[in-house]
């Protein structure tokens, strides 16, 4: 873990931000993740609480960092793991207190075993306490025992905090938008992603199974750099593919499917997300085609009302327009536009929202209204944009050659000082581009 002077200065200013928005006299606590049992005594692959990166930088377990604006002796502090040399020998090396007061730019750091000690001390006399109430139990517990410690010495003159106030909505606000190290980090996980969608489609034909395709992908992105996907990869083929969050990826592909792929890779703690949708051997039949070209329109649609100053809603809206009116064309909804859309008639085909912000975490933190209004896009912001229609293969209601389609066209968007930018470039995504593409790596496979 070794970070540029330019992003030592980075965590810095996030934690400067912050705390210039804290109440007077209070004190905010993060925690780091706690470790995830997998199996037995087995742990999943540790990753960092999103906020206690963002604030530090630091990936290592069992820490915990307080804020305390205003505090002569220091306004930055971290808890973390001591020095050990055996303990290293088996889980590798600890960065230590005195290392990481330097390397983080820290006003000072002690040993995560004296927090019961030391903590109750930073705590007692701040007026209010700041921290992500309700994610943690075992956290909540230990807030309570550490002011419990303080009120068991009232009597004495101790002053216990009155107030506890939410920290999400502080720090989430700051998240919400990207600074120029953050986005050419996005844009560096989007380009492992795309290389990733790239293979998995050249080599994709009848015959193959879900998870192939999967293997491809992955191994894109290990390749490039990241350690693991943002979510769970769905490989969705034929009907599977109107399950929005089907991930079991262990059906066979056959002749004639339709195959999304929804998939991202996390790249130094930030995230990217893409969909696909593309035919198993390389053609679009006329229904595939005709759905394909109306979520198309649409994504392209909603891309462009991604604008600075226009409302979250813009771009779902528009592309429940282009939708709904496609839908009505090819005779899968009755009635008009606009009685379509007043009675949701299309929420039997596009069931979810157009998108969602994405950063360190994949559907990233940020209110998407504010006083009950769907908040303005600002530069900054990213978010996916991500129509799809879903035909249902047990929908009576539509002829029997529609049934069983399933897509979505996903790509991470930038908001702009002039407009956006798509993060997500470089895969094939119009049917002539994608059949073109597998035509190609058709060739190669039988050469």
């Amino acid at each position: 873990m070794n970070h540029t002077n330019e992003e030592k200065c980075e965590y810095q200013q996030r934690r400067k931000e912050l705390m210039a928005q804290m109440e007077p006299n209070s004190i905010a606590l993060v925690a780091a993740a706690p470790a995830r049992t997998r199996s037995n005594d087995t742990d999943y692959y540790y990753r960092q609480n999103s906020d206690f990166y963002y604030l530090t930088g630091f990936d290592e377990q069992d820490a915990l960092l307080a804020l305390i604006p205003g505090r002569k002796q220091g306004e930055v502090v971290l808890f973390c793991q001591e020095k050990d040399k055996l303990k290293e020998l088996w889980t590798g090396v600890l960065m230590g207190p005195d290392a990481a007061r330097i390397e983080l730019s820290l006003d000072d750091a002690f040993p995560i075993a004296d927090i019961d000690d030391i903590l109750p001390g930073l705590i007692e006399g701040r007026e209010r306490v700041y921290y992500s109430m309700g994610h943690d139990s075992r956290f909540d517990e230990r807030v309570m025992e550490w002011v419990k410690v303080i009120r068991a010495k009232a009597k004495l003159g101790a002053q216990p905090p009155g107030e506890f106030l939410v920290l999400d909505h502080l720090l989430h606000e700051l998240r919400l938008i990207k600074s120029k190290h953050e986005i050419a980090l996005m844009q560096r996980a989007a380009e492992i992603s795309a290389e990733g969608h790239r293979q998995a489609m050249a080599v994709c034909a009848p015959g193959v199974h879900e998870y192939t395709l999967e293997a491809e992908f992955n191994y894109a992105f290990t390749r490039g750099g990241s350690r693991a996907p943002a979510y769970n990869s769905i490989v969705a083929a034929g009907d599977n593919a109107c399950i929005l969050h089907y991930d079991r990826n262990d059906a066979e592909v056959k002749d004639g499917d339709l195959i999304l792929i929804d998939a991202g890779c996390e790249y130094k703690y930030y995230a990217s997300d893409i969909t696909r949708t593309f035919p198993a051997n390389g053609t679009f039949n006329p229904q595939q085609k005709a759905i394909y070209e109306i979520v198309l329109k649409a994504q392209e649609a909603a891309i462009e009302a991604v604008q600075p100053g226009a409302p979250w809603d813009a771009p779902h809206s528009v592309s429940v327009k282009v939708i709904t009116q496609g839908l009505i064309k090819l005779g899968l909804i009755e009635g008009t536009l606009a009685n379509a859309i007043k009675t949701e008639a299309y929420r039997d085909f596009y069931m979810h929202r157009v998108g969602h912000w994405i950063g360190i975490d994949v559907h990233d933190v940020g209110d998407y209204k504010i006083d009950e209004k769907w908040r303005l896009l600002e530069p900054g912001m990213v978010t996916t944009i991500e129509p799809g229609i879903y035909i249902a293969p047990d929908n009576k209601r539509v002829p029997k050659k529609w049934r069983g389609i399933g897509v979505r066209i996903e790509d991470d968007v930038l908001v702009t000082k002039k407009g956006n930018r798509v993060l997500t470039t470089g895969i094939p995504k119009t049917v002539a581009e994608i059949e073109a593409f597998m035509a190609k790596a058709k060739q190669k496979r039988a050469a």
